[in-house]
């Protein structure tokens, strides 16, 4: 038997989402959250970036089971690509599986092996044993992760705040998080997220208050916008709402989906009859009307985007309140910005985070951090879910903690850490990093591509057509030229014609040429081209020479 313990973080350290972990001893394997991120502004027409798994695909027979902290996509949007990889077991909470299994049938997975647990259940796999412990976030079913090994036991918290009055009722188990502690916590996974923030996380109750004010103060239709997934800001919405005589009406697809799925497990207790479709809002009374939307980020395609700019069947006006309950997740800044100056120029009162206390973060701050390290104890300590100022930061508080600095290992994407009951050290590294998904295309765009698609936003593309005979070499036509997105022709027709000209002349010396010098033309007009233009322009269109031989 293996006396080594292996934890390979394959992303979610030094970044924010893409989390996935894995745990190694001997022959076993476990794997923990498989999540995506969202591609930023620079990987252009990217859809998702998920996490590289060449590790977890070379090594498939070993894997026992993939365990599901919570069902936030940076935590389950990228099991469909794992699992139609490799098949092993998924286990997560009632609403983790059930969101798994609606994103599953998106992607035509049928033969997936999912369990639900239950927290404080626990199960077997291979030499590790697992309870899942009930933790507080801003999505039902939120669990950490004690796993006994043969060398001792892990603590992975998942995301966490320590909130002691949750919406459910339930909140944290600090006695079992205690439990381990006392017994001996050979490490520490833990979310670094807030760890910049002092003090604590406001309880998810401390925002209804709000909610109350605004909603009894609202003449006209109330609109909500949040992430689809916070089931708990969902029923504190649609209980303020009943209660002032409001009827509910969910819109954009994945609240949609998500909302159904959160009902029938008795996540979300709305009454049917309040329950009303978009349909049916025109006959109805404005002050009637409470409409809980996605788009609090500002994508295009959500139904607040759609609506503030009058694409969507529910259009905003005069009168309506739009509360708008989340923060803006960096990189997004500008696009929430766009969509608050479209519904004032709509006439909408608008109500975000920097005005009222809408939004609550799901993640601890530095005081229960402290708490975390303090009930667990443990004897080493790795910080995730965070970019790395997070985790140096955090490494920083476990330090202060008491752990040892040699203890604390802030680890990069595909590091192995190496832990043994007397000893710990980053032993080396397995392939990892990002793979992007690019329509039904998943890792076939790589930097290069990117750096094309970016230079073509940037300065455009200019096609360069000359026909020669295939014989002679000589040009049988005007060479033509073609801009998408350098400059407009019929306002540019003498750089353009100065452009063939030049083509021209570098065409009379072609004379006879074998074809495989063709490439040795093609790169003299495509150099020649972007010198001509950037001189003209001091632009850098990408240059695309294309030469037709014809009998």
């Amino acid at each position: 038997m293996a006396s080594k313990l292996k934890i390979i973080p394959l992303g979610g350290v030094s970044e924010i989402g893409k989390n996935i972990t894995v745990l190694e001893y001997g022959k076993d394997i476990v794997v923990i959250d498989c999540g995506l991120i969202f591609p930023d502004e620079e990987m252009l027409g990217i859809d998702l970036v998920i996490p590289d798994m060449s590790y977890l695909e070379s090594n498939a027979e070993r894997i026992r089971g993939i365990l599901i902290t919570h069902g936030h996509e940076d935590h389950i949007g990228a099991l469909p690509f794992a699992l139609a990889r490799f098949k092993v077991p998924v286990y997560g909470t009632r609403l983790t599986i059930a969101l798994i299994e609606h994103k599953l049938e998106e992607h035509k997975i049928s033969d997936a092996t999912l369990t639900c647990v239950d927290p404080g259940e626990k199960i077997r796999l291979g030499c590790f044993n697992i309870e899942f412990i009930k933790t507080c976030h801003s999505i039902a079913g939120a669990v950490a992760l004690a796993i006994t090994t043969p060398i001792g036991t892990v603590i992975h918290t998942g995301d966490f705040k320590v909130d002691y009055t949750p919406i459910d009722g339930a909140p944290m188990d600090v006695i079992r998080l205690a439990h381990y502690g006392a017994k001996g916590v050979l490490a520490l996974l833990s979310d670094s997220t807030n760890v910049e923030r002092p003090g604590y996380t406001q309880s998810e109750r401390e925002i209804g208050k709000t909610f109350e004010h605004y909603f009894k103060n609202a003449q006209g239709r109330v609109i909500v916008a949040s992430f689809a997934s916070n089931i708990y800001r969902i029923q504190q919405v649609a209980d303020v709402a009943i209660a002032h005589g409001r009827d509910i009406c969910f819109q954009g697809r994945s609240l949609v989906n998500t909302a159904k799925t959160a009902i029938s497990l008795g996540y979300l207790n709305i009454p049917e009859e309040k329950l009303v479709d978009i349909e049916k809002l025109s006959r109805m009374n404005a002050e009637k009307i409470c409409v809980i939307t996605t788009g609090s980020q500002g994508e295009p395609m959500s139904g607040l985007f759609r609506m503030a700019n009058s694409s969507h069947k529910l259009n905003i006006g005069a009168g309506d309140t739009v509360i708008i309950s989340a923060s803006a997740i960096p990189g997004n800044e500008r696009g929430v910005s766009r969509v608050i100056n479209q519904l004032f120029q709509k006439g909408a009162m608008v109500v975000y985070d920097q005005m009222a206390d809408v939004h609550v973060s799901g993640h601890a701050c530095r005081e229960e951090l402290r708490l975390m390290l303090n009930l667990t104890k443990p004897r080493y300590f790795i910080p995730v879910h965070g970019e790395y100022r997070h985790l140096y930061m955090h490494a920083q508080l476990a330090e202060e903690m008491g752990v040892e600095q040699a203890n604390i290992f802030v680890a990069d994407i595909g590091d192995v850490v190496e832990l043994t009951t007397n000893s710990g050290r980053i032993s080396g590294s397995v392939p990892a990093g990002s793979v992007m998904v690019d329509g039904s295309g998943i890792g076939d765009i790589g930097n290069v591509v990117l750096k094309d698609r970016r230079l073509l936003s940037q300065d455009g593309l200019v096609t360069a057509i000359i026909v020669v005979n295939k014989q002679t070499g000589k040009l049988m036509a005007e060479p033509e030229i073609i801009s998408r997105g350098f400059v407009y022709m019929k306002e540019s027709e003498v750089l353009i014609q100065e452009a063939r000209d030049m083509l021209k002349e570098q065409a009379a010396a072609f004379g006879e040429r074998h074809q495989s010098e063709w490439a040795c033309i093609k790169n003299n007009i495509r150099n020649s081209l972007r010198e001509y233009f950037y001189n003209k322009t001091k632009r850098t269109p990408m240059i695309l020479p294309i030469v037709v031989e014809i009998s």
